[in-house]
């Protein structure tokens, strides 16, 4: 869907990254491997993002980082539309709504982190969640979005003691129960 509107792989790749999940941060190098880019096609979509406000910059050392813009009256639209793209809208719609007592629902691996993957890894934590239901609407929504998807039930319990462990950079939170 998003192909036929952007064209560019490296734009689509970028607006992943830093449109996601609004912590991520990456440099021109960097991003160079994660991307199988060259630097130049990767620079040029840099500055056109910056140049439209829609990335911040800071300088360390000899390093241009970039990190989305939160406060560019298009980034809820943007966040929205990579969201919409990668499928988490309707998996967090079919799958939280009838599972027992959802507390929160994380995106963890390299979605999370913000790079292109045809798989999609949940993580809900919560207290008498029904795996086999789960597991039902995973497959469910599998149809729809074209990609394949991973989840992990914890306890809320279980969580609090493998939290300091998580790569907090590949676990973003999608849902919270705000009850």
């Amino acid at each position: 869907m998003l192909e036929a509107l952007i064209t560019s792989k490296t734009r689509i790749k970028l607006m992943l990254k830093f449109f996601l999940n609004i912590n991520s941060t990456g440099y021109l190098r960097g991003l160079e491997p994660e991307f199988n880019e060259s630097t130049n096609a990767i620079r040029q979509e840099l500055n056109r993002f910056e140049s439209a406000g829609l990335l911040q910059t800071v300088s360390e050392g000899n390093k241009k980082i970039y990190r989305a813009n939160t406060g560019h009256p298009l980034f809820g639209d943007i966040n929205s539309l990579i969201r919409k793209y990668v499928g988490l809208d309707d998996i967090i719609e079919q799958v939280v709504s009838h599972l027992g007592e959802p507390r929160e629902v994380y995106l963890v691996g390299d979605l999370a982190a913000g790079i292109d993957s045809k798989d999609i890894s949940i993580l809900v934590v919560g207290e008498a969640i029904d795996h086999d239901y789960l597991g039902l609407l995973c497959e469910k929504a599998q149809r729809f979005i074209s990609r394949t998807i991973r989840y992990a039930v914890f306890t809320v319990e279980e969580f609090n003691q493998q939290r300091p462990v998580l790569n907090k950079a590949k676990l973003l939170l999608v849902w919270k129960n705000e009850d």
